[in-house]
């Protein structure tokens, strides 16, 4: 965070101080409601979003197969949030978190309104936007969330779990409403509902701003205004040529002088974010001007960046593969009644929102004897692998022909979220204390480039749904999650060491 003028001081310090929201300053609401009606405008998009992909062209849908789906699904909920870590790059040297929040949900909104109109063109153009906002504003959000609590305020990891709760309200109604649209009216109109919810959540984000003081107002600054200017200069040339490279792309692929398809720039994708990350942790381990406890809180991020990936390459699928299966393999009907297989998108956060008041009661009820942030991350992969565990004999019928009871996915679902619940908030509050102070956005952004490569592995997955055995497919994400969640209990030690004191 910059360095703070006395009037700005003043004012964070009377947020920080304010305990009207359950406890906690007032501004949690205004972010915890930006951050719910964001998230109701994604995972509305995101719940129908294979569907339409797979979806026959007289149904109104494009009609792509399985493997095409799949590479188009994972690049794009890739990129969302590989875009985290230049949104919390942009933000720390160019316009501070608050601008970022604000330009990046009017992004979000241009992209679900680009998926109305009917043509390939603009699907692709929405998508684009979609993830220049997104991550313009997930990362930045959580990062001013940080910046209301001063360090060493025990409120902290409850916060994030309340905070953790708008996600999930939003997660949780936008299937509902979205997904009965876009399956039983029309796909693009089910788009149209999810870009309301943002212009929903950018009025309350403006309308209410006021009560977060100064956080997230300015830039990250070094102290020097010189280094401060040429610093910012640099980044506005390098954002500005990196437009112009991806226009230069676009306009290439779109004459035809260059071929592009939605699977080589699924695996482009991959390699781009295995040498993004090795190149940023590098530079965080070895180079750079950072003091010793920083490279080795550095250190222990990286543990955490490499389990949080693998967690999410299991999870994630709740959107892809799982949701295939709900459709193909699951009988869509309770009590009587038939729903939309999109529905099931509401199943977790149903159990988020019942079940992060008891984790975050848990935390700080524990107090001394908290289990620190590694073995949390080891009982979410668990809890991640578990949850694929129980669905191979579902497979198995399926496979056989059969459509399955809809309590097999609500079961599978109901494990991932206490992996969830294990992992995500408790990840994003240790980003937090963990970065360097000057580098605090763009370390919340590393931590969606975790979530960014499991996302891509997730849409992997999905693409050999109909190529690869559903047992098989299945088993192997449950084996590699177990035995993950094994290698980082070992190392839960050596990494809370690293950590350098922080809790």
């Amino acid at each position: 965070m910059a360095s703070l003028s006395d009037h700005d001081q003043k004012s964070l310090d009377t947020a920080r101080a304010d305990t009207s929201f359950f406890g906690h300053p007032r501004g949690l609401a205004t972010l915890f409601f930006t951050e719910m009606w964001e998230r109701f405008s994604y995972y509305g998009m995101r719940a129908i979003l294979i569907f339409y992909l797979t979806s026959s062209i007289a149904k109104g849908g494009l009609g792509f197969a399985d493997s095409k789906a799949g590479a188009v699904y994972g690049l794009y909920t890739a990129m969302v949030y590989l875009m985290c870590l230049g949104g919390g790059w942009v933000a720390d040297r160019i316009i501070g978190q608050r601008r970022a929040v604000l330009i990046g949900g009017i992004l979000i909104a241009c992209g679900e309104f680009s998926l109305l109109l009917p043509s390939e063109a603009s699907f692709y153009c929405g998508l684009v936007l979609l993830i220049a906002g997104t991550g313009l504003l997930k990362g930045n959000v959580s990062v001013i969330v940080g910046q209301l609590y001063a360090p060493g305020d025990p409120r902290r990891d409850s916060g994030f779990s309340i905070y953790y709760m708008g996600i999930n309200i939003g997660a949780l109604i936008s299937p509902l409403i979205c997904g009965y649209v876009g399956e039983w009216i029309s796909w693009r109109l089910g788009f149209g509902v999810a870009g309301l919810g943002m212009l929903i959540g950018l009025v309350q984000f403006l309308l209410t701003s006021r009560h977060l003081g100064s956080a997230g107002l300015h830039p990250a600054s070094t102290g020097n205004a010189e280094e401060d200017r040429k610093s910012r200069k640099s980044a506005i040339l390098s954002v500005g040529a990196g437009v112009a490279v991806l226009a230069l792309l676009g306009a290439l692929a779109a004459s035809g002088v260059v071929e592009v398809n939605a699977n080589m720039l699924s695996d482009g994708l991959g390699w781009c974010l295995i040498g993004i990350s090795a190149v940023v942790f590098v530079w965080l381990l070895f180079l750079g001007n950072w003091t010793p406890v920083e490279r080795k809180r550095s250190a222990a991020i990286l543990v955490l960046f490499v389990s949080s990936a693998l967690f999410w390459a299991a999870f994630e699928q709740a959107g892809s593969s799982l949701s295939l299966f709900a459709e193909r393999g699951t009988d869509c009907h309770l009590f009587g009644y038939a729903f939309p297989a999109s529905w099931f998108q509401s199943v977790q956060p149903i159990f988020v929102i019942a079940l992060a008041p008891v984790f975050g009661w848990l935390w700080l009820a524990l107090r001394t004897k908290e289990p620190p942030s590694p073995a949390k991350f080891s009982l979410g992969l668990l809890f991640g692998g578990l949850a694929f565990a129980i669905l191979i004999p579902a497979a198995s019928l399926v496979v056989s022909g059969q459509k399955v009871a809809p309590w097999w996915l609500i079961g599978t679902y109901f494990l991932q979220t206490l992996g969830e619940l294990c992992l995500s908030p408790v990840g994003l509050s240790a980003m937090t204390k963990l970065a360097p102070v000057r580098l605090g956005g763009f370390i919340m952004g590393m931590w969606f480039l975790s979530t960014s490569i499991g996302n891509w592995l997730a849409g992997k997955a999905a693409s050999l749904y109909s190529s690869m055995p559903l047992p098989t497919l299945f088993g192997s994400v449950a084996a590699f999650s177990i035995a993950a969640a094994i290698v980082l209990a070992l190392l839960i030690k050596p990494t809370v060491k690293m950590m350098q004191g922080v809790k």
